[in-house]
């Protein structure tokens, strides 16, 4: 199918070769340009709130941001994907970096990069279709009450050390620390939240975060000036400069190659690159290549219904695990492509991959020209950002609209995802969804199949058979979880007859299961003495049959090829015949 070749295809550069083959010109670099600045902008903020969000200095989210950001923009399947951190990781990378540190959390990244690039080559791309949407809307608004709960702290001026791993700890510390609660912190985050909900109606072509995290740097200025110190970047982190000496804030500096295992661990010291370090990073370098494969696909998926384009999976999956593996060797953490950003690029006019590399560009001017000036944002003002970021990856209207609307097997799957992922864990919640929704999927496509006496239906039987002879049709998928009561309903209902036809034109699947219930179906019927002809099988079923066939009197023995022609048979008294 044409249509679909993009779901198996494979090339690194796929979405740049694509933009480059239809023709690219000067006023699609300008467009490029344009766009590229403006996520850019965006993305400086935000890169430095969820490197401080999974535990790590704001730096490392810039530069993710600028490897990643260039890196999969140039070799991905999507022409306007912008990758970079994403509060989805959040949940993954924060207890990870608290138990590793950032040796631990750049090491996981590699590993997860090499897990997408064999799911990229085992082109397991196109499975991101067989995803509900009750299952991701469930981890999405998990994650997104996980990271608002870890922005508290921040956002209200608690001292708080590292939290508990898991929620229901995270929840009684906080709880515990109420008293500690600061008005300073809270008036700047509050004001930092007003600012990004009143702005947008201005209708102003700057994005909300930008002018409320500069008022509010500029309050918090003023506030220190009357003696009222709230936490910012430049006193919650610092660098070492180059001649030794401390600096506050974030380094000036161009990312520098380095391996993950020398960089700080959890103690402080680097760790040792083992077997048995490597075994124990595994579950989470597993947990975040699923999520980077669910997060860059559904992120393209939703740029092709914008832009009318294609994207190709797997390309794309080739792409996160290259960037993935790239980014860790310059102190970027995990990178997958942002919905939000991407969505931002593709209005604001974005043609190819190069408006992705303009904005890794403009991230790395930012570190570069910026970075004192960043040192004075509020970390309230930050926390509040994350909760906006959050609050819009939820999804609540989605989610309400499901809940309110779908049937009730969705709304439990969405409800089961939502709280395992913030209870337990994220991998966990996304197993237990796709394995919930395949069983009630299942159930519900059974319950389909049903079995109906057509005896009397002079359409379908057009001359009277022996008063002890009835026609059943079968209509529905005989798959294991519909066979064995359909057959056993038909064995039922046949209990007194001299024979029975099977009409099979309206069931078009067959699977062991069902071939099983068959099988046991004429067993029961011999032992019975009750004769039994089938007609009318479909091209599945039939090929199945043939393939299991074996010696003695079986399916195909006992079948015809078109209901007439099986009670013709009946009424002349005929045997055995195959399907002709």
């Amino acid at each position: 199918m044409p249509h679909r070749v993009h779901l198996f295809s494979l090339r690194l550069g796929y979405a740049l070769r694509e933009v480059l083959a239809e023709g690219y010109q000067r006023a699609h670099l300008i467009r490029d340009i344009v766009a590229g600045v403006t996520v850019g902008v965006i993305a400086i903020p935000l890169a430095m709130g969820l490197a401080i969000a999974s535990g790590v200095a704001p730096q490392y989210g810039l530069y993710t941001a600028i490897i990643a950001g260039a890196v999969i923009a140039l070799t991905g399947g999507s022409r306007f994907s912008i990758s970079g951190p994403t509060a989805a990781f959040v949940v993954i990378l924060y207890p990870l970096t608290a138990k590793y540190g950032l040796s631990g959390l750049l090491l996981a990244s590699m590993m997860a990069g090499v897990i997408l690039v064999v799911m990229a080559w085992a082109r397991l791309g196109r499975f991101i279709e067989y995803i509900p949407e009750s299952v991701t809307l469930g981890f999405t608004g998990g994650i997104a009450i996980v990271i608002a709960v870890l922005q508290i702290p921040d956002f209200t001026g608690m001292t708080i050390g590292h939290l508990p791993e898991h929620f229901v700890g995270k929840v009684s510390v906080i709880g515990a620390n109420l008293a500690g609660i600061d008005a300073g912190s809270c008036l700047l985050a509050l004001l930092t939240l007003v600012a990004m909900i009143t702005w947008p109606r201005l209708r102003l072509p700057v994005p909300p975060h930008l002018p409320a995290l500069a008022l509010v740097s500029v309050v918090g200025i003023l506030l220190a000036a009357q003696g009222i110190e709230v936490d910012t970047i430049g006193s919650r982190f610092h660098y070492l400069q180059t001649d030794g000496t401390q600096a506050a804030g974030i380094p000036p500096y161009l990312p520098a190659f380095d391996w993950p295992w020398n960089h700080p661990g959890a103690d402080g010291e680097p760790l040792t690159l083992s077997l048995e370090l490597v075994s124990e990073l595994l579950p989470s370098a597993f947990a975040i290549a699923m999520l980077g494969a669910i997060e860059s696909l559904l992120c393209a998926v939703v740029l092709d219904g914008m832009s009318g384009k294609r994207h190709s999976a797997n390309s794309e999956l080739l792409a996160q695990g290259v960037g993935n593996l790239v980014t860790p060797l310059f102190g970027g953490i995990t990178a997958t492509a942002a919905i939000a950003r991407s969505a931002t690029n593709f209005k604001t006019g974005a043609v190819s991959p190069i408006a992705g590399v303009v904005h890794a560009l403009v991230v790395l001017l930012g570190l570069l020209l910026f970075a004192s000036a960043l040192a004075y944002v509020p970390m309230p003002a930050m926390a509040a950002l994350l909760m906006v970021v959050a609050w819009n990856m939820s999804e609540a209207h989605k989610a309400r609209k499901l809940v309110q609307k779908s049937p009730r097997g969705d709304v439990l799957v969405f409800l089961t995802c939502l709280s395992l992922t913030v209870l337990l864990d994220m991998v966990i919640a996304i197993t237990a969804g796709v394995v919930l929704a395949s069983l009630l999927f299942m159930k519900e496509i059974a319950s389909l199949t049903q079995v109906v006496d057509v005896t009397e239906n002079r359409v379908l039987v057009r001359e009277g058979l022996p008063g002890k002879w009835k026609v059943f049709k079968v209509r529905g998928p005989l798959f294991f979880a519909a066979a064995d009561r359909i057959f056993s309903e038909i064995f039922h209902r046949a209990q007194g007859l001299d024979g029975l036809i099977i009409h099979m034109e309206y069931s078009s699947y067959l699977d062991a299961g069902g071939l099983s219930a068959v099988d046991r179906l004429l067993a029961q019927c011999a032992d019975k003495q009750i004769s039994i002809r089938f007609s009318c099988w479909q091209f599945q079923p039939l090929k199945t049959l043939a393939k299991a066939r074996s010696a003695g009197v079986g399916p195909l023995e006992v079948s015809f090829s078109t209901l007439e022609g099986a009670i013709d048979a009946v009424l002349s008294k005929g045997t055995n015949h195959e399907v002709g």
